[in-house]
């Protein structure tokens, strides 16, 4: 496991890393040009959406590197490895692992009303306060009937919500509706469409009478005082219901850790179409609503451009959980972060991940309790930090338990890197994980209409391998419920 420590001087060439046409030397592999086919050649790298920042070194499509011709031959060299300190980054599953034990405590539970629980976590277990339901009620519109029929109905009908009605004696019935509370001596509750009324106005059952049917009895669900949910469960809309049914105005819950976000680089455009080495922002609007869908409170965004200083008093004034940056994780003349961080003593819990994209990332404790998560500037690769250092991080602050892993069989070849796990966009169609074109670090057409993404393995998988799927936040549980 690698050891959390604190700040230290980092050589500029320690953030290159091995190149994946090292692939050629294992086995002869094709390298992917990007748009999911394979050729014989390496592809044009594209260009990187920080200038010269592209992910610690040259880039394909595919997101695996573009390496020397003396590399690609016979592998990185060991003065290569030995040099650029590949050994530094964290492994993939580790660096997950490391994020979800990062907090150092949880926050303080806090009294929420019903209507802003909404996808909270349970600080404590929920106990019935009564009996459910409260007294014996109607379960069907019909009537309610005493004793073997045929009966004499009442002219008077008994409502939900009224008082305690008036007892029955044998012979006797009354309209009834759902929900209403049953009188006293009542046999059982006759549907609508199983009675019928003579011209004497007497009622006749259908079919036979059982007695007790389609009568809810008092505490039929729960009795006050009986465990309904554990601590930790999350709140969700069937949750806010049992709650209010329960006798419950308010929920003791775990409240949303606030993330704070620091959008880098002066090449940034928030509107228009890219001019003159300008592009357009995406992590800027892409961002806050993905925090919000892993359940954090998006307290605010700010665009530093590149100035240190900037960075420096941003994360000093902080009062964040989490502060997330955009870009600058690298070790280029204008990437601010490292040192940054190393101004102001924060502890490096994570720095690099043995994962593409996405390698440059890296995870810090800045003050006792809040963390920073710095992405890659590239969008997917952003993405995959998110996943692998955001989400297990935000999770275990706001209380969620870990969710089940599973896997999927791989429908195509997916093409990895030599020594890295792979993150690529997905869809799941027939209990099968179909990869997506456009899969590059810069690329954001293949993760606009993902599922999830695949964990592949380094080497690659072939078609029917079985590959853990990630989901992503708001494909099972909906967008209405990840973004309140």
């Amino acid at each position: 496991m690698t050891a959390p420590r604190q700040y230290e001087e980092i050589d500029l060439d320690d953030l290159d890393v091995e190149e994946a046409l090292a692939l050629a030397k294992e086995g002869g592999a094709q390298v992917p040009d990007g748009s999911g086919a394979t050729g014989g050649s390496p592809a044009v790298p594209p260009p990187s959406p920080r200038g010269g920042r592209q992910e610690h070194g040259q880039h394909n499509a595919d997101g695996t590197a573009a390496g020397t011709a003396a590399e690609t031959a016979d592998g990185p060299s060991r003065a290569h490895t030995a040099k650029h300190g590949h050994h530094k980054a964290t492994a993939w599953p580790e660096a997950r692992a490391l994020a979800g034990r990062a907090p150092r405590r949880p926050d303080a539970p806090v009294s929420v009303s019903l209507d802003a629980a909404l996808g909270l976590v349970l600080a404590a277990p929920l106990a019935a306060l009564t009996d459910l339901p409260s007294f014996d009620t109607s379960a069907m519109d019909g009537w309610a009937v005493a004793g073997p029929g045929p009966w004499d109905v009442r002219a008077e009908g008994v409502l939900a919500g009224h008082t305690e009605p008036e007892r029955l004696t044998d012979g006797e019935a009354v309209r009834i509706a759902t929900g209403a509370r049953i009188p006293q001596d009542v046999t059982a509750v006759i549907r609508s469409e199983h009675g019928r009324t003579d011209e004497k106005e007497r009622l006749h059952a259908t079919r036979e009478v059982v007695p007790g049917q389609d009568i809810r009895p008092r505490g039929q669900e729960c009795r006050s005082g009986d465990p309904l949910l554990q601590r930790g469960t999350v709140i969700t809309p069937a949750v806010l219901g049992l709650a209010a049914a329960a006798g419950y105005d308010t929920v003791s819950a775990l409240p949303r850790p606030r993330a704070e976000v620091l959008v880098l680089g002066d090449e940034l455009l928030t509107e228009g179409l890219p001019h003159d080495g300008l592009i357009r922002d995406a992590l800027g609007p892409m961002l806050p609503s993905w925090l919000r869908a892993l359940g954090a409170d998006v307290i605010a965004v700010r665009r530093l451009g590149d100035d240190a200083e900037a960075l420096r008093k941003a994360l000093k004034n902080s009062d964040a959980d989490l502060v997330v940056t955009t870009g600058g994780t690298a070790a280029g003349p204008v990437d601010h972060v490292h040192p940054t961080l190393r101004r102001i003593g924060a502890e490096l819990l994570v720095d690099g991940v043995k994962v593409r994209p996405g390698h440059p990332m890296l995870l810090a404790r800045t003050k006792e309790n809040q963390h920073l998560v710095g992405l890659p500037g590239n969008p997917l690769a952003a993405v995959s930090g998110l996943l692998t250092l955001a989400e297990p991080l935000l999770r275990t602050r706001a209380g969620r338990a870990a969710p089940e892993t599973y896997t999927l069989p791989l429908k195509e070849t997916v093409h990895g890197h030599p020594y890295d796990t792979r993150l690529i966009p997905v869809v799941l169609r027939e209990d099968r994980a179909v990869p997506l074109h456009y899969n590059g670090p810069a690329m954001l057409r293949g993760i606009a209409v993902a599922d999830a993404l695949a964990v592949v393995p380094p080497g690659g998988a072939r078609p029917g391998q079985e590959l853990e799927i990630l989901d992503l936040p708001w494909a099972t549980a909906g967008i209405g419920v990840c973004f309140t």
